[in-house]
């Protein structure tokens, strides 16, 4: 029977033909992606982590890399974890690396080397919440887990015309997902469900196009554009960063380790560090290098500016050349220090801003040699 809790579980009979309707869609329109084409539960997982906050687009070539190059749950495990970074570059997120990596040494450890089929097992799990062990269960394992990702919150809002932001009623969508999943065919339901949210039903959704369309109350109102709610937000904090590219007498650049939790652990950058109120860029970087690796440098010209936005705040990256002066690099504020040369770079993750830097640096050296 069906739990009475929205306005679609007045019958079975509607449930049901919901449900075929949507399956019937996707057997003609779903999307060929390379992780449906399997079973195997590693290999599922790593595209749920990948999925979150990245589109499809950008992870389908970072999937197919990391499954050359970590082919099994042991090789990720036994891999470093700096090159287990370095294979993520360019991702975004990277706890969801350090995850990964956490992870596969636990399913060693205390698995055998084989995914937990268990929903509670699976939620003990570094970086898996409750969408991404619904998805990866139901993929993996065909087992009725239900999914609640932002493609599928967008759905279920219109569909039942959610008078409030999808935030404030995640309960009542959970209760409704897990009306909707088909316990005959709960892996092709999950997917196709996503992929309705990610193809037709998107923030300009293209009704006439959409299986539910009769269903779904939103747009019988007329409100499919003005639905989800959104919740008002507050403008992005904004922090200017003065960054150091710092060069001693033999020509090698010095970059360092970030810690190991938090935004961007594990990940080497270029030194530096926020801009105080009437400071100029030439004296923060000259005090940061000082308070962080205790070294003396002189700032000389300007490389590069960069823009880059996160989640919750945008950085502006005003990077300068600077000169070793004296001191001996210490790791005061960081984990690690290295003297590399441009060409010896390419070997370190770095975060995706950075990458602007090293190639600014590259094309600047082509074009004054």
């Amino acid at each position: 029977m069906i739990h009475r809790s929205s306005p679609f579980a007045q019958n079975d009979s509607l449930i049901i033909e919901l449900r075929r309707s949507l399956l019937s869609w996707y057997k003609r329109q779903g999307r060929d992606l390379p992780w449906r084409n399997q079973t195997d539960a590693y290999a599922i997982w790593v595209s749920e982590i990948m999925l979150q906050q990245t589109q499809v687009k950008a992870v389908i070539p970072y999937y197919q890399r990391w499954l050359a190059q970590f082919p099994t749950i042991k090789d990720l495990a036994i891999a470093p974890l700096q090159t287990v970074l370095k294979a993520w570059e360019g991702l975004g997120y990277y706890a969801r690396a350090r995850n990964l990596h956490a992870t596969a040494q636990i399913i060693v450890s205390d698995y055998n080397s084989v995914f937990p089929e268990n929903l509670e097992d699976v939620l003990k799990l570094p970086g898996i919440g409750r969408t991404t062990a619904g998805g990866l269960l139901s993929a993996a394992f065909n087992q009725p887990i239900s999914i609640l990702d932002g493609n599928v919150k967008r759905v279920l809002s219109r569909l039942i015309a959610l008078p409030v932001p999808p935030e404030k009623a995640l309960l009542q969508l959970w209760t409704f997902s897990d009306e909707l999943i088909d316990p005959q065919n709960p892996r092709d339901f999950n997917q196709a469900l996503m992929d309705l949210g990610a193809t037709i039903c998107t923030r300009q959704p293209s009704c006439l196009l959409c299986p539910w369309m009769q269903y779904c109350q939103a747009y019988n109102k007329g409100m499919q554009f003005e639905l989800p709610m959104r919740e008002s937000s507050s403008p992005l904090p904004h922090k200017k960063i003065g960054v150091a590219v710092i060069r001693n007498d033999r020509n090698l650049i010095l970059i360092d380790r970030r810690p190991a939790k938090g935004l961007l652990g594990g990940l080497w950058e270029f030194p530096g560090g926020k801009i105080e109120l009437n400071e100029t860029v030439q004296e923060c970087i000259k005090r940061e290098i000082l308070e962080e690796i205790g070294i003396d440098i002189e700032v000389e010209d300007h490389l590069i500016t960069i823009d880059h936005a996160y989640t919750h705040f945008r950085v502006t990256l005003i990077v300068h050349y600077c000169r070793y002066l004296k001191g001996e690099p210490q790791p005061i504020e960081c984990d690690e220090i290295r003297w590399v040369t441009l060409e010896e770079i390419d070997r370190f993750p770095f975060p995706k801003a950075n990458i602007q830097i090293i190639e600014a640096l590259r094309q600047n050296d082509r074009s004054n040699s």
